[in-house]
């Protein structure tokens, strides 16, 4: 359907011939005349020339004028109402690129590959869900840095995050969760408290940074920030070596203890995942612990029309100005 944005500018519509009712007329100066002796042969052929001049330019003029105050009026095309659920939650995720997430104990499919290239599978659908949540990614190792600000583009998140790398921080294997921890409760200490998440994603155990995951989990309680951490890796994997085939627990750093307190100070949960399938189920319950609230709301798509009544207002307008120099 078709909407004016300020409908009250028709008003001014009849203007011109209010001007014309309520101003008095231009006086027409005298002229010399020629005095033709046989003028009543001519009489009525000048006045339907002259009557037929006069009119067809007022009619443009008045066209033009109605096209100018409607193109002022802003008229829009309004497409059909899209549903928007908008929940207010800023959620950030915190992923752990350390050189120990490079260890290959998950599978996608019948493929072998390593733990970040896992979460970036299982998170991307993750992400993909949050329809109404302001997303953000921070990627951490011996740095925490903020890699994506909080935003509604889901897909710009998971483009990022499907292009971080293990090492993009530093080639120090280190992990700094406590500086991680302290860099998200700087992006949402401003937000809403009842809408404060983080998820915390890691293999291994602090060894760098300078605020520790305790002192950082009180932090975060007081900023009313709830956090679930997610311990990444499988506790055993089959190596085969010279002297044979031995068992090998390649999670032995994870410190569940210390991702246990910060979860529980927080208010929030712990999950471990040792492999793909747990790790999905993960998500899925993230998603029954903070669901997507469905607050209805519509959002109509407008497109601009004034362009196309002005346009025609300014030819009409041209044209008159030319017919008026040739008549001159």
């Amino acid at each position: 359907m078709i909407e004016l944005q300020w409908p009250w500018l028709l008003w001014i519509l009849p203007l011109p011939l209010l001007l014309r009712w309520l101003l008095p007329a231009r006086t027409i100066a005298a002229q010399a005349a020629l005095k033709v002796p046989f003028l009543e042969d001519f009489g009525a052929s000048e006045t339907r020339v002259v009557s037929n001049n006069r009119r067809w330019p007022l009619w443009l003029a008045l066209v033009a004028w109605s096209c100018l105050v409607v193109a002022a009026a802003r008229p829009q095309w309004l497409g059909e109402p899209l549903e928007q659920a908008v929940s207010g939650r800023d959620l950030m995720l915190a992923v752990d690129v350390s050189g120990s997430m490079q260890e290959e104990d998950f599978l996608l499919g019948k493929q072998r590959v390593d733990r970040l290239t896992a979460i970036k599978q299982v998170a991307g659908d993750f992400i993909q869900r949050r329809i109404g949540d302001r997303l953000g990614l921070i990627l951490f190792g011996t740095r925490a840095f903020l890699h994506v600000p909080l935003t509604f583009d889901r897909k710009t998140v998971q483009t990022l995050l499907d292009e971080a790398f293990i090492g993009i921080t530093e080639d120090d294997p280190k992990t700094s969760i406590g500086d991680a921890i302290g860099l998200a409760i700087k992006r949402l200490q401003d937000q809403k408290d009842a809408s404060r998440v983080l998820i915390l994603l890691t293999d291994g155990a602090n060894t760098a940074g300078e605020l520790t995951p305790l002192k950082a989990a009180e932090l975060a309680a007081d900023a009313k920030l709830k956090i679930y951490t997610i311990g990444i890796g499988a506790d055993e994997v089959l190596v085969r070596s010279l002297f044979g085939t031995r068992r090998v627990n390649p999670s032995a750093d994870l410190d569940e203890k210390t991702l246990t307190a910060i979860a529980d100070t927080t208010g929030g949960h712990y999950f471990r995942a040792r492999n793909t399938e747990e790790l999905e189920r993960i998500y899925r319950m993230l998603d029954q612990l903070e669901p997507v609230e469905k607050d209805k709301q519509y959002f109509r798509p407008r497109s601009e029309l004034f362009y196309w009544p002005l346009s025609l207002a300014l030819l009409l307008a041209g044209w008159l100005s030319l017919v008026r120099l040739r008549l001159t």
